[in-house]
């Protein structure tokens, strides 16, 4: 069973712009997220996992606030993709291959994952690297 396409474009809405969804949902009011924080990985960190699984560990690597707002994300057509390019801190040392990013709540430890996708191409990290995701990074809602 999947939701209505309106209601997929509406729920991204809320999630990652904080707008409400008319007599159903309202971003909270007391404390409500101002970021979601994008992080990378060397697997998929799983429906069970959370951000801390498979997690990047370059040195340096820090996972990235990003606006919960227009500012920060796009949505259109049920799909959500960030307005500007996400840039990681670039590696200082260690070597790794980022095979997938994360949405999640917490700038670091075990946030919840929102949503997961698949890097393509993948981002080879060694030191020197400045790991991007670019504004053709997508998640479709369906």
């Amino acid at each position: 069973m999947s939701k209505g396409n309106t209601f997929e474009n509406d729920w991204l809405l809320l999630v990652f712009n904080a707008t409400a969804i008319a007599n159903i949902a309202d971003n909270a009011s007391s404390s409500p997220l101002t970021n979601l924080y994008v992080s990378l990985h060397t697997g998929d960190p799983g429906e069970a996992g959370d951000q801390t699984t498979n997690e990047c560990a370059y040195t340096s690597y820090a996972r990235v606030a990003v606006a919960r707002s227009g500012l920060g994300w796009t949505v259109t057509n049920n799909s959500i993709s960030p307005s500007a390019e996400i840039s990681f801190p670039a590696a200082t040392g260690g070597s790794e291959t980022a095979t997938h990013f994360a949405v999640g709540t917490a700038a670091s430890s075990t946030g919840k994952v929102l949503y997961k996708g698949t890097i393509t191409p993948n981002i080879s990290i060694s030191s020197g690297v400045t790991p991007k995701l670019t504004t053709a990074t997508a998640i479709t809602e369906d």
